[in-house]
């Protein structure tokens, strides 16, 4: 049912799309038992019929059965999502794990630039390689980034990693992901930012590892 979705290309998507698909159909499960009690009152007590309906204040224990037993069970399924939730991310923002690479994406009206670490592994130095509206990276590797934002809130959003951070200007946000598939992905931002808004595009591009060492050479 959720086969719409982009193709998944990072180590962690699985967890992210389990998330959505357990949202999908949990609310899908209330959404069809909703509707068919309303369509049962609608056919039961309709006009045509003249049935007469019990007055239930909801003073008994029987009556309240039906307040705090769909309470309870809206509850565990809102607890079912939380603990999948707070696996998933525990794992992308909480245990950041050993990382290969290290970038900084700055996010600005309307465009995204990065600067790739060189063989030093440090930014700001003298063999930093920035590029604009493209961020290259290897793949399998997992990446260490730094996102700002030099003017208004913009967000950092890849589908095909299954992610999006806010870039909040005057704040530095470290985080990581990982390819495992080479090719040429989009990059867009997800927060309305201006008049510029959905121009503010950009490429994701996972290269092999040769591939990549020919790119930072040239």
């Amino acid at each position: 049912m959720l086969n719409w979705l982009p193709e998944n290309i990072s180590s962690f998507g699985k967890n992210i799309d389990g998330i959505m698909y357990l949202i999908y159909y949990v609310v899908g499960a209330w959404f069809l038992l909703a509707e068919g009690i309303l369509i049962y009152f609608l056919l039961r007590y309709r006009r045509k019929s003249h049935p007469t309906a019990a007055y239930a204040p909801g003073k008994t224990g029987k009556a309240m059965a039906w307040v705090l037993i769909p309470v309870a069970l809206v509850l565990l399924c809102d607890i079912a999502i939380d603990a999948k939730g707070t696996a998933a991310w525990d794992e992308l923002k909480v245990d950041m794990p050993d990382t290969q690479e290290l970038v900084r994406i700055e996010g600005r009206q309307f465009a995204w630039n990065f600067r790739h670490a060189g063989s030093d592994g440090q930014l700001d130095t003298a063999d930093d390689v920035v590029t604009n509206g493209q961020l290259f990276m290897k793949v399998n590797d997992k990446v260490k980034f730094e996102l700002i934002s030099k003017d208004v809130i913009h967000s950092f959003f890849v589908p095909n990693l299954r992610f999006k951070q806010d870039a909040v200007p005057g704040r530095k946000i470290n985080g990581w992901f990982d390819a495992t598939k080479t090719g040429t992905y989009g990059i867009s931002c997800a927060e309305l930012c201006g008049g510029g808004h959905s121009y503010m595009q950009a490429s994701l591009v996972v290269l092999s590892p040769e591939d990549y060492e020919k790119w930072l050479k040239k």
